[in-house]
């Protein structure tokens, strides 16, 4: 989370997240980003492959943290949300 903070801050060219983040599609890209990762992870955990899981599930957590920092959430909001539903 501190990586895509920092990244959002300081954008730079070279870095991935910054050029997510600053897109010309706005949130839309990010936002199509986590709806292929989402397919490419249900695939990987249907298909039984623990390696590409892992890879897959990387991929969508970033994205999603991304997405998260686009739309001006902040993840200790969703953690504290995980928190309150813990029973």
């Amino acid at each position: 989370w501190s990586v895509v903070c920092e990244r959002a801050a300081h954008p730079t060219e070279e870095s991935y997240t910054s050029r997510l983040l600053n897109d010309k599609k706005g949130i839309d890209k990010v936002l199509e980003k986590v709806g292929e990762e989402s397919t490419e992870f249900i695939l990987a955990v249907k298909n039984g492959v623990n390696e590409r899981t892992v890879e897959e599930t990387a991929d969508l957590l970033f994205h999603v943290l991304v997405a998260l920092k686009a739309a001006g959430v902040d993840l200790a909001d969703v953690l504290r949300e995980l928190e309150h539903r813990r029973k």
